[in-house]
């Protein structure tokens, strides 16, 4: 399975996110900055984020973006699902029934076991995320990471020219 790379800049925007002091926000141009990614782009994935209750947006010149909820509560899961849906990534086209090597009707009555089994897989992996909140990522940081985070956030301006 390959998700696309706004899912990275996404998870990892969060995290900075859920780093920062309570009521604090960061721009998406200072987001894309710490980043280095495309301003533009960037801010339009992070309202996908928005749309699925995981950040929050403010306006005006302090506004931005902040955690929509306790980092407790957001999962990599929410993160993923806003990104990039919540639909599996195999889908099963049922080629065992064509061709030359198609199997009789009858033999196709269950599901393909091939669709089983990677439906299995998908549903671990999204247990998997399930399981893991924006605060046992916190968590697992060095002690250090908050602080030089939210220095490094505060010494880019709010707005810079979209690139």
């Amino acid at each position: 399975m390959k998700l696309p790379a706004s899912t990275e800049w996404l998870l990892h925007c969060a995290t900075t996110l859920a780093q920062l002091e309570p009521g604090a926000t960061a721009s998406a141009a200072q987001l894309a900055d710490y980043y280095d990614l495309p301003a533009p782009y960037l801010a339009k994935q992070l309202q996908a984020l928005v749309r699925a209750g995981v950040l929050a947006a403010t306006t005006g010149p302090r506004g931005g973006f902040q955690l929509g909820r306790p980092a407790a509560d957001i999962t990599l899961l929410h993160i993923v699902k806003a990104v990039d849906g919540a639909s599996s990534p195999y889908q099963c086209k049922e080629i065992r029934q064509q061709g030359r090597g198609a199997l009789p009707q009858e033999e196709c009555r269950r599901t393909c076991v091939l669709a089983e089994k990677m439906a299995e897989a998908h549903n671990a992996w999204r247990r998997s995320l399930a399981g893991v909140s924006l605060a046992d990522i916190l968590a697992s940081l060095p002690p250090s990471a908050p602080a030089r985070t939210r220095s490094r956030l505060a010494g880019i301006p709010r707005s810079t020219q979209p690139r």
